[in-house]
């Protein structure tokens, strides 16, 4: 529409706009210079659902939580119990469980590395350090805690000592300072083995006493291991192990003496030939000899023997026995002889159970019978008694099991 020309005092015209016509004016602008001087309804909301969403993702990703079992700081934790670390809100990278007597504990993850567990039981007695760390965690969980102590424990006296070398039949026994009423629990915690190999077999005599040996005699030069795992090992209800050690044996040449009591003589055998001969005097009718195999379990150059010990009443007592060595716990000897008669060894059997042999008193004479087969014996080295007239020694009495068979001695394992 046209504009008014309204004529003022210079002669200049000047225009005037109307707020309608420039509000016209405005809404003729183009529809995309709008859209590009200012964001649309549909902007905004993409904007604020986008900052929403950043949101949403930052509060799904949780911090992991590393739990230890038994919990940190415990002073008296079960020792009966592995140990577990388990994670939640993510999966578990690495787990050491260190214990402050240089051990550790070795462990496995499950399938989904959210729970680790200890292959053994943590020992008595000890702190340990849990130290775990998650996958992608910048930073590690450290845990301690110490087990308690076992109430009332037990050990185990072994046979032979450590380090020692003995005859070939010479078992592995073990003495418990408490009854065991678990034995294949205590069993299974000890190892006995073998260089060269031989299958070695253990058998409870009681429930104090467990013995290992293999089928025959061991080999001459065997080198032996016994392996002691019995720490926290519940031999009764509330009683364990202390022991957690390796000793090693050794076996010497084999030597094995024939008594033949019949004969009244003794023939050595070293190492498969003939090493000495020595007339001899056993039991008499009234006091027999133990026959069967036995084992030297004890030597003395001179020892006391008295006959009430024995339960032989006032019978003898001689303070100087010379070169005696026991083959049974109840009293059997192989020893020197320097009261009887020359002529008595080789020709009667005169004694009160034990193999006499002729000696000299003072044990030092290197000339006669007793102070040599003494000099050439050791520990383990094995006598063989026959034609006494009496029955076989038991397995239990001294370390004489090997006049059990092969399938009787197996048949006293537990495991």
């Amino acid at each position: 529409m046209g504009v008014q020309h309204i004529s003022n005092g210079s002669g200049r015209q000047s225009q005037r706009w109307t707020r309608r016509g420039l509000l016209a004016a405005l809404g003729a602008v183009p529809a995309g210079a709008a859209l590009a001087g200012c964001g649309s309804s549909a902007d905004a909301s993409a904007a604020t659902a986008g900052k929403g969403a950043t949101a949403s993702v930052k509060s799904a990703t949780k911090k992991a939580t590393i739990t230890v079992t038994p919990v940190s700081g415990t002073r008296k934790a079960d020792f009966t119990s592995p140990v577990e670390v388990t994670v939640t809100d993510g999966t578990l990278a690495s787990v050491t469980v260190a214990g402050n007597d240089g051990s550790a504990l070795s462990g496995t993850f499950d399938d989904a590395k959210t729970k680790w567990t200890s292959a053994k039981n943590p020992y008595s007695g000890t702190k340990y350090t849990v130290t775990a760390k998650a996958q992608g965690a910048t930073d590690e969980t450290v845990a301690t805690f110490t087990t308690k102590s076992p109430g009332e424990t037990f050990l185990g006296y072994f046979t032979p000592e450590a380090d020692s070398t003995s005859g070939v039949g010479m078992p592995v026994s073990i003495n418990f300072t408490h009854a065991v009423a678990d034995r294949a629990a205590v069993q299974k915690a000890i190892t006995v083995t073998a260089e060269p190999e031989v299958e070695i077999v253990g058998h409870w005599f009681s429930d104090t006493r467990l013995d290992f040996r293999p089928e025959t005699y061991w080999a001459a030069g065997t080198k032996i291991t016994l392996g002691l795992r019995l720490k926290d090992v519940e031999g009764t209800d509330g009683v364990y192990g202390t022991q957690s050690k390796d000793v090693t044996f050794h076996i010497g040449r084999e030597q094995i003496s024939t008594v033949d009591l019949s004969a009244k003589q003794m023939v050595v055998r070293r190492d498969g030939a003939t090493y000495a001969s020595y007339p001899v005097s056993g039991g008499d009718s009234d006091h027999t000899t133990w026959s069967g195999i036995m084992v030297i379990s004890e030597r003395f150059k001179q020892t006391r023997m008295e006959s009430s010990t024995v339960g032989l009443g006032d019978e003898y007592d001689i303070s100087d026995v010379p070169h005696a060595q026991r083959l049974t716990t109840s009293g059997t000897f192989v020893h020197g002889n320097y009261w009887a008669s020359t002529s008595v060894f080789g020709s009667q059997n005169t004694s009160h159970g034990c193999v006499g042999l002729h000696d000299a008193k003072g044990a030092s004479d290197s000339s006669v019978a007793g102070y040599k087969f003494y000099e050439s014996s050791m520990l383990g080295d094995v006598v063989i008694v026959k034609n006494s007239g009496e029955k076989t020694v038991e397995a239990s009495n001294g370390l004489n099991g090997w006049n059990l068979s092969w399938s009787d001695w197996k048949a006293g394992s537990a495991v």
